[in-house]
């Protein structure tokens, strides 16, 4: 594989990285970039820890080749908030309790973002269709949905 100059736009800031322009996004995310919020999961874009969001919308950075991301805005966990002033998706889900392990967590987060940038107020059942493909095997689920409701102002009283 030929490796070859690449920009990239992540979390604002310009980057330039030399890879094979077929290596999959996340492993420059995390081992050039060091960006540790996406994870690698299954590595066929089926359990959602690797999510992050191009151009607004939720992608699977393991699937995603490199060449197809010169260009566009690519936004990390990192790059929603900070520890002292998180996003209100980030806050929801401290204020939740929203993971046990905390592996699917980037996945669940950053399609919750691109869900409520298209969808402000969803449905309980618009949060679960768009969370579907997300797995979390330490069934928080209930938490999960709790602070998707609660990031979107619907929810304001944090589970005892």
């Amino acid at each position: 594989m030929t490796q070859t100059p690449i920009r990239l736009t992540v979390n604002g800031g310009i980057h330039e990285v030399t890879a094979a322009r077929e290596t999959p996004l996340l492993y420059v995310l995390r081992n050039d970039l060091a960006l540790n919020g996406p994870k690698y999961g299954c590595g066929l874009g089926e359990c959602g820890t690797c999510t992050v969001l191009i151009d607004g919308a939720a992608a699977r950075s393991c699937v995603i080749p490199l060449s197809g991301c010169a260009g566009r805005d690519i936004v990390t966990l990192e790059g929603l908030g900070t520890r002292a002033e998180p996003d209100v998706v980030q806050q929801a889900f401290i204020d939740e309790q929203a993971a046990q392990c905390g592996y699917c967590l980037n996945g669940m987060i950053m399609t919750t973002k691109a869900l409520l940038a298209i969808n402000p107020r969803p449905t309980e059942q618009e949060a679960l269709a768009a969370l579907r493909y997300n797995l979390c095997r330490c069934g928080t689920h209930v938490e999960i949905l709790r602070a998707v409701m609660r990031a979107s102002g619907q929810l304001t009283e944090a589970a005892d």
